[in-house]
């Protein structure tokens, strides 16, 4: 199957990745001139090379209306504040109040990125040298709705344009938990979300467009230490960041500052089926989108195009009890209990027994390294005296969960793929929500969905 795998040795960031996938892309010019085609109101995309420790990769960078900003990448504020006067602008993509940010190449990325010492997402706020945005307070700010606006009028495929909500909702509601303020009192600055919509809606076109069968990444390096911004000192990764990457393999290292910005950190939260090692393939092509200071290490994300196998499976572990002494409730919470401690599945089979007793077989499906605290729930929580078990090669499709924006909200999708098969299902939890809150039946909703 068609195989895009990540490198994010030294972090990840929207124009990272997006140098990176221009490198595969089959016409890189020609999708400069499609892009800038869509009409994102003042915005223009160039590429130009980039040599980092002796390799040569793509510098992707965004200009609002002729300018660099400074702080492109989703800068937050709360509605009816400015920057300058928001208690919490330690944690904004743009610390204007800072007297150096504009001589920062990223700070547009992250709440503190002025200490950040690879501007790998913001290749040109180096450049920058407007106050326009560090003190004034005068652009106007866009919320969410104003994002979909944007997005509405663009020629983009409806799975675009939902992709690129559901990166910039990841965001939302980091910002949202970080500051403890609801969704819609995130906004961002005006300028700035032009230039991430550009970022994303990038990545998400050339995604699209090279359409990857599964998308796999290695563990995440995050950075390490600490960075000082504009009310205080945070850790490494930042509060957003942090948030967003809850789940995925992620890891410090020497290099000191914040190398995943909230913006690479969505899209691969968004995108990625699997992070891991590089999966056996046979890579076809590979793609370098670089930052812009020098390291010792390369400061660029490298993509592998490639082909691999459907996978030949892995192995899992089926643990199984006989059961003939246990009331239905109490059967019911121990299956509970186990899929809360980590099954993969758990089932019950009707089965006769000695002395002609009816009963069931529990058996959970587990992770090898998940067997011994699986065993020890199985004994806590049934009547059972012994517990069974089997390894087993199990054969699985690719799974990968998309948010798409219906008449009703947005419904999650999920699709499986691989063996030769994809096929795609709406949760069932958004279905019976919708068909409860406007008195339809579920067959209803999902005939609407398919339309």
């Amino acid at each position: 199957m068609k195989t895009l795998y990540f490198q994010c040795n030294m972090g990840a960031a929207g124009d990272m990745l997006a140098g990176a996938l221009l490198e595969l892309h089959p016409d890189p010019q020609g999708f400069l001139r499609r892009f800038n085609a869509l009409g994102i109101p003042g915005v223009e995309a160039t590429t130009a090379p980039s040599v980092k420790c002796g390799i040569t990769g793509t510098h992707f960078s965004v200009t609002v209306h002729g300018e660099e900003e400074a702080s492109h990448d989703v800068p937050f504020a709360l509605a009816g504040h400015h920057h300058h006067d928001h208690p919490h602008d330690h944690d904004h993509p743009h610390d204007h109040d800072h007297p150096h940010d504009h001589d920062h190449p990223h700070d547009h990325d992250h709440p503190h990125d002025h200490d950040h010492p690879h501007d790998h997402d913001h290749p040109h706020d180096h450049d920058h040298t407007h106050d326009h945005d560090h003190s004034h307070g005068h652009h106007h700010h866009a919320g969410m709705g104003e994002i979909r606006h944007i997005l509405s009028h663009l020629d983009l495929p409806d799975t675009v344009r939902e992709d690129v909500l559901a990166v910039y909702q990841l965001i939302g509601e980091a910002e949202s938990h970080a500051h403890g303020v609801p969704v819609e009192q995130v906004h961002f600055h005006e300028v700035g979300a032009l230039d991430a919509v550009a970022d994303i809606t990038a990545v998400c076109l050339l995604l699209h467009e090279l359409a990857p069968d599964q998308v796999l990444c290695s563990p995440v390096h995050v950075g390490s230490g600490q960075v000082r911004c504009a009310h205080g000192i945070l850790p490494v990764p930042a509060p957003a960041t942090a948030y967003i990457l809850q789940g995925v393999p992620t890891y410090g290292g020497a290099v000191q500052g914040e190398l995943c910005t909230p913006t690479g950190a969505a899209l691969l939260k968004h995108f990625v089926t699997a992070f891991g090692p590089s999966p056996v393939m046979r890579v076809e092509k590979t793609g370098c989108g670089m930052g812009t200071k020098d390291f010792e290490a390369m400061n660029g994300v490298r993509a592998l195009w490639g082909q691999t196998e459907d996978a030949p499976g892995d192995q899992v572990a089926e643990l199984s009890c006989n059961l003939d002494d246990m009331t239905p409730e109490a059967l019911g919470f121990a299956m509970e209990q186990l899929l809360a401690a980590g099954a993969l599945d758990v089932f019950t089979t009707p089965i006769g027994m000695k002395k002609s007793r009816p009963g069931v077989m529990l058996t959970v499906l587990c992770r090898l390294e998940d067997r011994e605290p699986l065993v020890r729930a199985m004994f806590r929580h049934t009547t059972t005296l012994g517990v069974r078990e089997h390894l087993c090669q199990r054969y699985t499709l690719a799974r990968s969960q998309q948010e798409r924006q219906t008449p009703w909200g947005p419904v999650r999708v999920k699709t499986a793929s691989g063996w030769g098969v994809t096929r795609q299902k709406p949760e069932y939890d958004d279905l019976s929500r919708i068909a409860k809150e406007h008195s339809l039946s579920l067959q209803a909703v999902a005939e609407q969905l398919e339309k």
